[in-house]
């Protein structure tokens, strides 16, 4: 059989294949958002197989496992892990077209240099005994320098201590950077009184600011977000829904917030009004210490409300939202702009309806003090696949300027994610070679490569400042 991860995998063009072996493949990878954990970089994680680094904790994998008539014991399961990764196996020729088709080849063919067959039941075992006989000499650190990568941003909690960032930046051994990234979405979910008063108790303790009022909210996030900032942390993030942006008056929010610490709840539009109120606020925070807000926007999650109830969040029942938020995030960008504190921001959309929207948006913000200052990210979740980036460079191709474009992220709690960089780099290079070969970009490399590496590296080095 003809080997599937070939040298010019994805490439259909001279022009493309070019392209990505001139001024792609060789580029470091500055990963500006994931959701490693800080604890396995710090503890140089291993793992004994090959399901326990690719089926443990991957809710994509779930997914279509269960789709495929899988039951739940070999997901999230007390099922041994060479069976469960037997009942991957078995899904593997059932994935066909589905982007985990390639992602999982071409770690197999990146980490393990497993390119000479196809993953299936039949070759199950071999792989299984071939991965786990290298991953004695494999570990999470490993991967980070294979991949060469230079820095990651973690996802964090305000409360969280950072312990395990201040462990990986202490180790001289180790040269990737490992900062954290603000990401205060529970100080937001006013709409459950007990978590989150619960969740303020630990955000004061961590804080040393006791929350009676308000004002003492936003003095303890205060707080934490200078300590993120002495610990490198340079971006924050939000995962909405939509966008909240009501009118609301100091008083409103004093009153909602006063009442839900004594324990009462608060209505919808109350809701709304305390989010729109605290969106601005972190905002505000960014802006004046010069970092960028990251808004990830669109997704409907924990749909099936018996499998949350049995395994928590982030086990695979989320979706697409519907949401139409292109007005209200209009009047939230407007907001910071006329008070002049609208930070450098990415949006990024969980719709593919929402891509030149978003990507007409970004126009009306743009003030010139900073090269492509708000940015279209990259394809997310449910985007995160070959037309999904597809779609996404088309719309800031023909709306903006894609050569300003930070690039690509994975998105990942797994340590072999970074091939999703291969993958866009060779998706990118695709797109304008062909483009190039059917004389609708010049056929001049160096003008289109410089393109290439500023997109997949030389962007986000330099728009982040780390």
């Amino acid at each position: 059989m003809k080997k599937f991860i070939r040298e010019d995998f994805a490439l259909q063009s001279e022009q493309a294949k070019q392209l990505y072996h001139d001024y792609a493949k060789a580029l470091p990878i500055i990963d500006f958002h994931c959701h490693l954990p800080p604890q396995e970089v710090a503890q140089n994680k291993k793992w004994d197989n090959i399901a326990q680094l690719w089926l443990g904790g991957d809710h994509y994998k779930w997914r279509v496992m269960r789709s495929n008539g899988i039951s739940e014991d070999y997901c999230t399961g007390r099922a041994s892990d060479r069976d469960k990764f037997q009942k991957f196996a078995e899904t593997m020729p059932y994935l066909l077209r589905n982007p985990m088709y390639h992602w999982c080849h071409l770690e197999l063919a990146r980490y393990f240099g497993i390119d000479d067959l196809l993953l299936g039941p039949d070759t199950a075992q071999e792989v299984w005994d071939r991965t786990s006989e290298q991953l004695k000499n494999i570990s999470a650190r490993s991967l980070m320098v294979d991949s060469k990568v230079e820095l990651v941003c973690t996802t964090d909690d305000p409360v969280d201590s950072l312990e395990y960032h201040k462990a990986v930046s202490a180790d001289t051994t180790f040269a990737v950077k490992v900062l954290p990234t603000w990401r205060p979405d529970k100080a937001m979910k006013i709409g459950d009184t007990r978590s989150f008063n619960e969740y303020l108790d630990k955000l004061s303790v961590a804080a040393g600011i006791k929350i009676n009022v308000y004002e003492d909210l936003i003095n303890a996030l205060r707080a934490r977000h200078d300590y993120f900032h002495e610990m490198g942390c340079r971006i924050s993030d939000r995962g909405l829904e939509g966008v909240p942006s009501e009118s609301f008056t100091e008083k409103e929010i004093d009153d909602i917030f006063f009442r839900v610490r004594a324990g009462d709840t608060v209505n919808e539009n109350e809701v709304v009004k305390f989010q729109s109120s605290m969106l601005l606020e972190l905002a505000i925070m960014d802006s004046e210490k010069d970092w960028t807000m990251q808004l990830h926007i669109g997704a409907m999650r924990n749909n099936n409300t018996a499998m949350y109830n049995r395994l928590g969040p982030d086990t695979g029942f989320d979706s697409i939202g519907d949401y139409c938020y292109a007005a209200d995030l209009s009047r939230f960008l407007n907001r910071l702009t006329s008070i002049n504190h609208l930070p450098k921001t990415i949006l990024y959309n969980l719709h593919p309806k929402d891509n030149e929207m978003l990507a007409t948006m970004l126009g009306n913000f743009q003030d010139g003090t900073v090269a492509g200052k708000l940015q279209l990210g990259s394809g997310w979740w449910f985007l995160d696949q070959k037309a999904g980036m597809e779609n996404q460079i088309e719309a800031l191709s023909q709306l903006g300027l894609l050569r300003r474009f930070v690039g690509m992220v994975t998105d990942s709690r797994s340590f072999l994610s970074y091939t999703r960089h291969e993958y866009f780099r060779r998706i990118l290079c695709n797109i304008l070679g062909n483009d190039m070969a059917a004389g609708l970009l010049p056929d001049d490399p160096e003008l289109v490569g410089r393109l290439v590496e500023d997109v997949s590296y030389n962007n986000a080095a330099r728009y982040f400042g780390f």
